[in-house]
């Protein structure tokens, strides 16, 4: 029986995937093997000993310490483009409230007293100040290329718009997915020159880290409008106060609520709903429900952020080992030589790395004693042991 602790509260649908016949799962359990979590600050956190997986119903991981969980041994696993299209969504909703001054609109008409024909009479006169424009034609840039990026850029293509994107880190299996009309910018420089609208969607990292600053919003064309729904540290709000103040930002439409920017006429603060919507956590519940289960039973490894990417189909009748080490010469050959002296036949093997983390599953024809599995745990480098 496997223990899951939920530290949020999980889409039902996820925690459907977990059989109840195989599964424990509660918001209150003692020596977990997984963990479910949302947004609950975990770094505070005294990690179970027992504990082997964490799975992020979301994309974004800064609320889990992952270097503490590597050096456990612990996968850490998140949800990338479960989310994708509740963010798309927003983002497309911003784009048109901030060209439409749909916000300021409404506040002006909620504002309006008087007899109907009074009301009618003001917003006739006063509408001429919430003129916009209109989307097909403008040119979008689009900085991160990830399951929300593409998205993005392909519904803007659908609206008639111009896309650039940019994206050093492309993987192939997105860039098959984006629109041969995305055109490809050769630095966020080279993008932010060229764009009306831009939209970031890149994980926050030392280098991400007020990526767009005085000196990038001085490069972009005047009346530029911002989205940002990626991470509010990406963006030095101070910097973006000031081309406001100074018309080379028109809007600045973002999910990050703050007193910087509270309150100016030119911004959109949402609460942070990006990923707001029944399907999205469903979608995300599903995938990390999975993801963990996939690894409890089977060792499996997909979308961690930690981890290697691992899958190996299991051989017939055999008897599975799984180990998490350092990435350091001669481990597997530690391991095998350890299963070789205690007799045990290898049917198939497979290793990967990824960083400073090695991950090993190895088939063996005999169940594997406690003894043997103890011996390659003592071994120095080896983080985590299991016999699945």
């Amino acid at each position: 029986m496997f223990k899951i602790l939920t530290l949020n509260n999980i889409s039902v649908s996820g925690l459907r995937r977990l059989p109840r016949e195989r599964y424990e799962v509660a918001s209150e359990i003692q020596h977990p093997d997984g963990i479910l979590v949302r947004s609950f600050n975990m770094h505070e956190m005294e990690i179970p000993p027992t504990l082997k997986a964490v799975g992020r119903a979301g994309a974004g991981v800064n609320n889990i310490p992952v270097d503490k969980m590597s050096a456990r041994g612990i996968v850490v696993f998140n949800a990338p483009g479960a989310n994708s299209n509740a963010v798309k969504e927003l983002v497309i909703a911003g784009m048109l409230l901030a060209a439409r001054n749909i916000v300021q609109a409404w506040d002006f008409a909620r504002g309006l007293e008087g007899t109907d024909v009074e009301i009618r009479k003001a917003a006739e006169a006063g509408k001429k100040q919430f003129v916009g424009f209109e989307l097909p034609g403008r040119t979008l840039g689009v900085v991160g290329l990830g399951a929300i990026g593409v998205r993005v850029a392909n519904a803007a293509i659908a609206l008639g718009m111009k896309v650039v994107g940019y994206d050093p880190d492309i993987t192939v299996a997105r860039a098959w997915e984006l629109s041969s009309q995305v055109q490809q910018a050769l630095s966020l420089d080279d993008l932010l020159s060229r764009s009306e609208f831009v939209t970031l969607h890149v994980p926050l990292s030392n280098k991400t880290r007020a990526m767009i600053d005085a000196k990038r919003l001085g490069s972009m064309r005047d009346g530029v409008v911002l989205l940002n729904f990626a991470r509010e540290e990406i963006v030095d709000e101070h910097a973006v106060a000031n081309a406001l103040a100074h018309g080379k930002v028109r809007a600045y439409v973002c999910d990050f609520p703050g007193n910087t920017l509270r309150g100016n006429p030119r911004v959109i603060m949402l609460p942070h709903i990006g990923a707001s919507t029944a399907e999205a956590e469903e979608n995300c519940a599903v995938m990390v429900a999975d993801q963990v289960r996939a690894y409890l039973e089977d060792g499996t490894i997909h979308n961690s952020v930690n981890f290697p990417e691992v899958e190996m189909a299991r051989s017939s009748g055999s008897h599975r080992l799984a180990v998490v080490n350092a990435n350091v010469p001669n481990m597997l050959g530690q391991i095998s030589t350890k299963l070789a002296s205690a007799g045990l036949n290898i049917v198939d093997m497979l290793n990967k790395s990824r960083g400073e983390l090695a991950y090993t599953l190895a088939d063996v024809e005999s169940q594997l004693p406690q003894e043997v599995i103890a011996d390659i745990a003592s071994t120095q480098g080896v983080l985590a042991v299991r016999s699945l």
